[in-house]
């Protein structure tokens, strides 16, 4: 089984307006839309599109938090949350005009006993399971949640995936995840370096797999992605046709793509093309991809 872990899920609230915000002023929008996600759920929800089944664990609160889980619930994904009981799931706003403003909330505290019981939880994981930690950590939560997880399940060849940025997943290559996911950008910010060549990007991969990191996988915006391999193998692909709509969830869905892939077919390849195609069509997309457009874009990199 598949298993995501969302510290902090939240309704994003899209506000879509055809003038500029007006600051101090009554504004009025011409559309909105409600997203329930966060990045695991987002994850959860394309290894679903792509028919492969998985657990969305995490943290909710209050009546948003009972309308996230009832949206995971509805697009069949397994829920298994912890309800916080106080403070409520996060609402953040996204204000789209000629440009965009958000305002991201902070969401309910998490309590150690609330944290215990995700950990009792994942204690449950067995051998060939697959566990994915994705964004930041609440700031009620230790800043090394991610070690706490990973240095307690050690050892019972569980697949670890991480996306996550700097620090956050410095520390944890000492763990050996299978997969983690930096952009070019955040893996130059790692070294402190501005990486602007393939060979740049390759080289710095490497120093991260001798840290510890099995696979690396470098998204690089419209200029496609790369793969090194813990077989030592470099894999380059560039991004398909089309007009982006949506950069909201994209990278989540390249990490879902990508494991889909591979677990279908072991192949490093395969798992390459998937993840491009999947963050690819939601980049496409007004909401995270459907599985058949994943699926018709995939084939035109094949």
């Amino acid at each position: 089984m598949i298993y995501t872990v969302t510290f902090n899920p939240a309704i994003d609230y899209v506000v879509r307006m055809d003038k500029p915000l007006d600051p101090g002023m009554t504004n009025r929008s011409v559309s909105e839309d409600c997203f329930f996600g966060g990045k695991g759920i987002n994850v959860s929800t394309i290894l679903k599109n792509l028919d492969i089944e998985n657990t969305a664990l995490g943290f909710a609160a209050g009546f948003t938090g009972e309308a996230i889980v009832e949206s995971v619930i509805n697009k069949g994904i397994i829920a298994d949350f912890i309800m916080l009981t106080e403070g409520i799931s996060r609402i953040n706003v996204k204000i789209k005009s000629d440009e965009e403003t958000e305002i991201n909330a902070q969401g309910p505290s998490i309590s150690q006993d609330a944290l215990d019981e995700l950990l009792y939880k994942l204690d449950k994981l067995t051998a060939g399971d697959v566990l994915i930690l994705a964004g930041s950590i609440p700031s009620s939560l230790p800043s090394n949640v991610y070690e706490i997880i990973l240095e307690r399940l050690q050892g019972r060849d569980i697949m670890f995936v991480v996306d996550a940025t700097k620090d956050l997943l410095m520390n944890v290559l000492k763990y050996h995840p299978f997969l983690i996911k930096p952009n070019n950008h955040e893996l130059g910010e790692m070294f402190g370096k501005v990486l602007t060549t393939d060979d740049e990007l390759f080289e710095h991969a490497k120093k991260l797999q001798e840290m510890g990191a099995r696979n690396v996988l470098i998204s690089m915006a419209g200029d496609g992605s790369m793969l090194i391999t813990e077989d030592g193998d470099r894999y380059r692909v560039g991004v398909p046709k089309g007009t982006v709509k949506n950069s909201v969830g994209a990278g989540d869905s390249m990490v879902a793509g990508f494991v889909a892939g591979y677990m279908k077919t072991k192949d490093y390849k395969v798992a390459l093309n998937m993840g491009t195609a999947a963050g690819s069509a939601t980049a496409f997309s007004d909401d995270l991809a459907t599985g058949d457009y994943i699926k018709s874009i995939y084939e035109t990199l094949k």
